[in-house]
């Protein structure tokens, strides 16, 4: 009897250490997956910036550039005044995103402003 009640504890207890290994491993997915959205953004931002100081800039893209320890490339569809900024980023641990951004940039400068149409998240 005592064998029995040992053996269904271990059971118990070895199924629960697997639980928590599987929460362990989905949250560190989330936290890298949070991390790759972050530096897509980032990548938008650093367009964003260079558009806004010289909106011919744009004919330049797509450029990649370090960020975190990761790295994101910016690319752009269309033209002025309405192009489609994409920035795809990747993570040292092999994570991606994908930041897409409808804008329209005003014909006036150098200061352009840009407004957001549209953002796309991962699509």
């Amino acid at each position: 009897m005592v064998v029995f009640v040992v053996a269904l504890l271990s059971a118990l207890v070895m199924g629960m250490l697997q639980m928590n290994t599987e929460e362990i491993q989905l949250m560190q997915n989330h936290i890298y997956a949070a991390e790759a959205l972050a530096i897509a953004e980032a990548g938008l931002n650093d367009a964003f910036a260079q558009i806004g100081e010289d909106s011919s800039c744009i004919d330049d893209f797509p450029f990649t550039e370090s960020f975190n320890g990761g790295s994101y490339t910016v690319s752009a569809e269309g033209s002025l005044p309405d192009p489609n900024i994409i920035s795809e980023s990747t993570t040292l641990q092999g994570f991606v995103a994908e930041v897409k951004a409808e804008i329209t940039v005003a014909a006036s400068g150098p200061l352009y402003v840009i407004r957001i149409d549209s953002l796309r998240i991962n699509e």
